[in-house]
């Protein structure tokens, strides 16, 4: 069943202009259809149609759908890529996998100093309703390496480079049930003292395989991983 975002649901019971068309322009769906919704806050809710307008579809909630949350929470820091398509496609991949929140890293080696959010929020919006995710991830700006660092928080905080040192495969260091961050540098790595920074504030140096990844893949290689040994654990209990 397709999912429909409407983040107001609790006051507006109205699907916006995009998502009526899509409901009943394309879908063609009409009154008594039932339909499933979401908040984006991690509620979703089983809805029924009565309105079908192509501009202003009207719905009534039926019930609301418990759903049980994810036990941990996973931040993604991914440094934007020269070619904006690149990180488009990391963001949509990483969403659709599952991430918490995604924040937007300005590193000495940048090649993108500025990255607009708006489009980028679409894509993410675009892959939650994809995969059925009620949760939306959080999106942050661009924010100096050196800020998410000191601001980290998390039970587990690893940091992928290309430098050569005593690094662990992030499959055998993570653990399940964790909150982690996660931090992939640009194209021309993170630099050496914002590693050394990194380290002295509890990050942990990981590979992610024996080959050198592009950012992108970098960072969905990253949590995919995650979600693995999360997965794992779930399914050895």
């Amino acid at each position: 069943m397709y999912l429909f975002y409407t983040p107001d649901i609790a006051i507006d019971q109205t699907l916006s202009a995009t998502e009526s068309a899509h409901a009943v322009r394309v879908l063609r769906l009409n009154a008594g259809d039932d339909i499933m919704l979401t908040d984006g806050k991690g509620n979703t809710f089983q809805g029924r149609i009565t309105l079908p307008h192509p501009k202003a579809c009207q719905f009534e909630v039926i019930k609301k759908i418990e759903q049980q949350q994810r036990p941990y929470k996973v931040h993604l820091v991914i440094a934007p890529t020269k070619n904006s398509d690149r990180t488009e496609w990391a963001i949509e991949k990483c969403t659709e996998i599952g991430v918490d929140t995604i924040t937007l890293a300005l590193c000495r080696y940048s090649e993108r100093k500025e990255l607009k959010t708006e489009r980028l929020q679409n894509i993410i919006v675009a892959a939650c309703k994809q995969s059925l995710k009620a949760a939306f991830p959080v999106l942050k700006p661009m924010t100096p390496i050196e800020d998410i660092i000191a601001q980290s928080h998390e039970q587990q905080k690893f940091i992928a480079h290309c430098y050569e040192s005593d690094k662990q495969q992030l499959v055998n260091l993570a653990q399940p049930l964790k909150d982690t961050i996660v931090m992939i540098g640009p194209e021309g790595d993170f630099s050496e003292p914002e590693v050394q920074l990194a380290l002295s504030k509890g990050f942990q140096p990981v590979a992610l395989g024996n080959e050198r990844l592009r950012t992108e893949t970098a960072a969905v290689a990253a949590c995919h991983t995650i979600s693995l040994v999360n997965l794992m654990d779930r399914t050895l209990r």
